[in-house]
């Protein structure tokens, strides 16, 4: 194991460039911290490419089991580095994550321009627990790999497609199959549950103020809305994705 004890060291300041949108892209790389996620992440080969273990800190035993670099660091290089207000002495260096679109299979999520990264992680991990196959992240969505949005995720970024996509064509090609796509709006929409559950359906949900675009509105099959009853003016994003995803699927 290495071990680096200035904040001024060279892969520091590597590191610390993964919290930048522009680097991460570049280098194909994220960072993830926490023992969950890392556990998560353990359980798929090449993802994890490094780990940085903050000096003193008690791990479980499999994680230094492996052939991963493990970089032992200084309070004060943990410190520089971590995003968590109570950080467990451990995060990694990550391959991001890459998929092809497969238009065989049948639960497909499609997220318009959301912007908050807690509901997009929120939204993600509650599409892994609905069962759904994909995640298209259209444009104007915030990072994927921002670290609130990862730690939302609570490790279901590892565990189904999160792609990055212009959502047009995907909605194109889903009609062409015969794939029916329902909005969510609260304009010329149907009361949700006047839809019956199907073994295959694309959901498409939008931006927290704007909600979906009109441009993909007028693309869909259907548009659905959840009805308020008290005097709220709205659901969050996350929770409405919820209602609908469980609903919608058979």
């Amino acid at each position: 194991m290495k071990r680096i004890a200035s904040t001024k060291n060279e892969r520091v300041k590597e590191w610390k460039k993964l919290q930048s949108r522009k680097k991460r892209e570049e280098r194909g790389l994220f960072l993830i911290e926490g023992l969950h996620l890392i556990e998560e992440a353990l359980k798929y080969k090449s993802i994890v490419q490094e780990l940085i273990v903050l000096d003193g800190a008690k791990l479980p035993n499999h994680f230094f089991e492996g052939t991963i670099p493990t970089t032992i660091v200084s309070k004060e290089v943990f410190s520089l580095l971590s995003e968590m207000d109570s950080p467990q002495g451990v995060m990694a260096v990550c391959k991001q994550l890459r998929w092809e679109i497969d238009l065989n299979v049948k639960k497909w999520l499609l997220i318009d321009a959301v912007q908050d990264p807690g509901n997009l992680g929120t939204i993600i991990r509650t599409a892994d627990a609905a069962g759904m196959d994909v995640v298209i992240l259209g444009d104007g969505t915030v990072d994927l790999y921002n670290s609130k949005t990862i730690r939302a995720t609570q490790g279901s970024i590892f565990h189904l497609p999160v792609i990055n996509s212009s959502l047009k064509p995907i909605i194109s090609k889903l009609k062409e199959e015969k794939i029916p796509v329902f909005g969510t709006s609260t304009k010329n929409a149907v009361f949700y549950k006047e839809i019956p559950p199907s073994e295959t359906f694309a959901l498409l949900v939008g931006n927290e103020g704007n909600g979906v675009s009109k441009e993909l509105l007028d693309m869909t099959d259907q548009n659905l809305h959840i009805p308020i009853y008290g005097k709220a003016e709205s659901l969050n994003v996350a929770v409405a994705s919820a209602i609908f995803m469980y609903h919608l699927r058979k």
